[in-house]
């Protein structure tokens, strides 16, 4: 098996992996509908939410309002991190991430403490030093076994407040922003590369790999000399295949929302469609090249929401 298959198949399963977590956390986290009596004597339905820390939604907000809050949120995310990129920001930029990578691990966590007291503390301490150890101490086994758990973890907090409709909503108008940002505006690569090279950290996945040469050069350089090794080691390049957060983050909340509102083999069918659109874009994708890749997981997320509806 060549070395990119085998790169192209880790970064797969980890989004696979990622989805299966996410269906887990979110149907920890699904509300419960009581019945309740009024102060009049009247009985009717209440729904409750067990989200932490304080992060359950206003009952009055509806999915279309949530859409609209949700995309000028992003909008405003994205133009404070391009602000904060021109000013060379990283101390701060580093502190934002550490923020919501322990809020959304705390949450995660969360999800498989639910049946033991003070869940939610014992979820924040055990976070901390993960977030911590993340952003400040570049390890690919922490890095990728953490992104696991964030996501369902960010997820979560969305999908209380977004039906169907308004999540396919939002999958096309992330598509559509993937596809500029990517294709015409340049601005995906510049913030991974900012990410990479200046905070030292990634938000999504990634795997290091070297090409075939860099590969026999590590081969050779195993019978050197000490003095030899450092001269050679440095001529040696190490590439990163990578998957942002996005592309990982939305198939999980439309999961979430159909886990809710048709069922669980409903749901695993959206992670399924989502995966086999990711691999089919890997599989067509040249090396050294960036693309949008929500356009294609959200045309499989669509495909396997209409094969939803028919089970």
């Amino acid at each position: 098996m060549k070395h990119t298959v085998k790169i192209t198949i880790i970064l797969i399963s980890l989004f696979f992996f990622a989805q299966l977590i996410g269906i887990y956390v979110a149907n920890q986290y699904l509300p419960e509908i009581k019945q309740v009596v009024t102060e009049t004597g009247e009985i009717k339905n209440e729904t409750i939410y067990n989200l932490p820390y304080g992060l359950d939604p206003p009952t009055n907000i509806k999915p279309q309002e949530s859409i609209i809050s949700i995309v000028i949120a992003l909008i405003i995310a994205v133009s404070l991190m391009l602000l904060l990129m021109k000013l060379k920001a990283e101390t701060f930029l580093r502190g934002w991430f550490t923020i919501v990578v322990i809020l959304g691990l705390s949450i995660a966590i969360n999800a498989f403490l639910m049946t033991i007291p003070r869940a939610a503390l014992i979820s924040v301490i055990l976070a901390i030093p993960l977030g911590i150890l993340k952003i400040f101490h570049r390890n690919m086994f922490v890095h990728n076994a953490t992104e696991l758990l964030i996501y369902p973890g960010i997820a979560t907090v969305f999908i209380p407040i977004l039906n169907v409709f308004s999540v396919s909503v939002l999958l096309v108008v992330i598509s559509l922003y993937d596809m500029y940002a990517v294709w015409h505006s340049g601005f995906m690569q510049k913030m991974a590369k900012f990410q990479i090279q200046k905070l030292k950290l990634f938000s999504g996945f990634f795997v290091p790999y070297m090409g075939k040469e860099d590969r026999l050069m590590m081969n050779k350089v195993k019978s050197m000399k000490e003095s030899e090794k450092n001269k050679k080691l440095k001529k040696v390049k190490v590439n990163l295949a990578i998957l942002g957060g996005g592309d990982v983050v939305f198939p999980i909340i439309l999961a979430g929302v159909v886990l809710r509102t048709l069922g669980l083999w409903q749901a695993v069918t959206i992670s399924l469609g989502a995966t086999l659109a990711l691999a089919f874009l890997f599989y067509k994708s040249e090396k050294g090249k960036f693309y949008p890749a929500m356009p294609f997981i959200s045309i499989g997320c669509f495909i396997a929401l209409a094969i939803a509806y028919l089970l």
